[in-house]
């Protein structure tokens, strides 16, 4: 019985880790996110690594589009960088603090404000938002439009079933919500 009870933390702590591994993997090629895995109806901090830019020109924008059930998305400003959000409809309205939200931010801008802020293509950086994880498990995929002077790379592909991006040219960045407590279910 004491075995059982052992493997039971384990056997919930290895989808995380293969997804680590997984994203780890791939962060040199892709934009990815730094924590692949979060808990159901917890607060998360999405950090969008941005690991080159178009061939060898400098990424001077990156769009990050919130999946539907991701809530309450606030970017982190980052020096040298206009931000902007887009703001309209949700699919699924939600309640925080007891008041119930119709409308939210669907899509995060970052702009470089110069050649000089630009990120070269030779180095990579780090995009900061949070918000609160739907409380239904599963995937939500962050779809990235990164822009350089002249061309863009869409993070956009999505697989048709599972969480394997395996074999997908762009994938986006892939976000498992888990069924598990979190502790933190509050979220500003």
């Amino acid at each position: 019985m004491t075995i059982h009870f052992c493997l039971t933390p384990l056997k919930l702590l290895a989808r995380p880790i293969a997804l680590v591994l997984l994203a780890y993997s791939q962060a040199q090629a892709h934009v990815v996110l730094q924590d692949p895995a979060a808990a159901a109806g917890s607060s998360y901090r999405a950090t969008l690594r941005v690991g080159h830019g178009c061939g060898s020109e400098a990424t001077n924008a990156l769009r990050v589009l919130i999946p539907a059930g991701f809530n309450a998305a606030q970017p982190m400003p980052k020096p040298g960088w206009t931000l902007s959000t887009q703001t309209g409809p949700l699919a699924q309205p939600y309640t925080l603090h007891g008041k119930t939200f119709t409308e939210g931010v669907q899509a995060i801008t970052w702009t470089a404000n110069s050649a000089q802020d630009a990120l070269p293509s030779a180095y990579y950086d780090e995009f900061v938002l949070r918000g609160t994880t739907p409380k239904r498990p599963g995937p939500l995929w962050f779809k990235v439009l990164q822009q350089c002077a002249n061309g863009r790379l869409d993070w956009n592909e999505i697989p048709a079933s599972g969480i394997s991006t395996h074999g997908l040219e762009s994938p986006a960045a892939l976000l498992e919500v888990l069924d598990i407590q979190s502790g933190d279910s509050h979220s500003h």
